[in-house]
């Protein structure tokens, strides 16, 4: 199924309409060209590229109703997220569009309920990073489970030098991944950095050939796709809802989710196939 997402689109009384600027796909293509793509796995692709993919309310809009969708799609089980052409995974913000707003208009159409939508995603996501990911850009990144980055890519908050600072997460989701020094420097000088500067820094989960990091992406999704649904989204969840817990609490959570685990019935396939020496079969149950 390949879905495009244009203006005027029926998505039910409670989804906004989609602007012509996302391009979903389930299945994805196969990754490097090998058979006929993995059932589990959706891309998701931003295409403005005579913009550089920047974000605007209708790209934000898209991309949360198309996440929506993907996350109450049994079938799917694994997300990557890029950008159209080889120049831009999404170059930021629209600045056009922001010159002249005011808080209020900030505050009342700066699209964070989409923003929230996105990182709200059950499912794991991977992002396909290859040349800018820039203000914006970088939180969309860095609301990825996963970024798999191409070596021509290059990652930044300059807002600052716009006289404000990242206002979609990258305060904070920057810090978390990087540290507090690292991420004070680079969002207060608001310089770029390379894919491979990202990796040392552990913002990234692998460096690629860039004409490889799609096909990468797909190929990690799909291992992450064969694997039991129910026991992935509960890791997922997990790992994020104690980011900011003590460990106590947050090895009192898992505790819990691993407990609750042994009522499914991937759980019982999974170690009976390891005895029976064979393939599992999950059902998601």
């Amino acid at each position: 199924m390949v879905t495009e997402a244009t203006a005027g689109s029926a998505n039910g009384p409670d989804e906004p309409q989609l602007a012509p600027v996302v391009r979903v796909d389930l299945p994805a293509p196969p990754a490097f060209g090998r058979g006929s793509g993995d059932p589990g796995v959706a891309l998701v692709t931003i295409d403005r590229q005579s913009v550089l993919n920047a974000l605007d309310a209708a790209v934000l809009s898209a991309l949360a109703a198309a996440f929506r969708r993907l996350d109450a799609d049994p079938t799917c089980r694994a997300i990557v997220l890029t950008g159209a052409g080889t120049r831009a995974f999404a170059a930021g913000a629209d600045i056009k569009g922001m010159v002249d707003a005011t808080p209020a208009t900030i505050e009342t159409a700066g699209g964070f309920e989409h923003w929230e939508s996105i990182s709200a995603v059950g499912l794991p996501v991977i992002a396909a990073v290859r040349g800018f990911a820039l203000g914006g850009g970088c939180e969309l990144a860095l609301q990825c489970d996963l970024i798999v980055a191409g070596d021509d890519a290059t990652f930044g908050q300059p807002e600052i030098k716009l006289g404000i600072m990242p206002g979609a997460g990258g305060t904070q989701r920057l810090t978390r991944a990087v540290g507090k020094a690292r991420a004070m420097e680079l969002i207060l000088t608001g310089r770029s950095f390379d894919a491979r500067e990202a990796e040392r820094l552990g913002m990234v989960s692998v460096v690629v050939p860039a004409e490889e990091t799609l096909d990468r992406a797909l190929e990690l999704a799909g291992r992450i796709a064969a694997m039991p649904p129910l026991a992935v989204r509960s890791a997922k969840a997990v790992i994020a809802a104690t980011q900011e817990l003590p460990l106590a609490e947050g090895l009192r959570i898992e505790r819990r989710v691993f407990v609750d685990l042994f009522a499914t019935e991937d759980q019982h396939e999974g170690m009976t196939a390891f005895i029976e020496k064979r393939q599992p079969h999950w059902t998601g149950r």
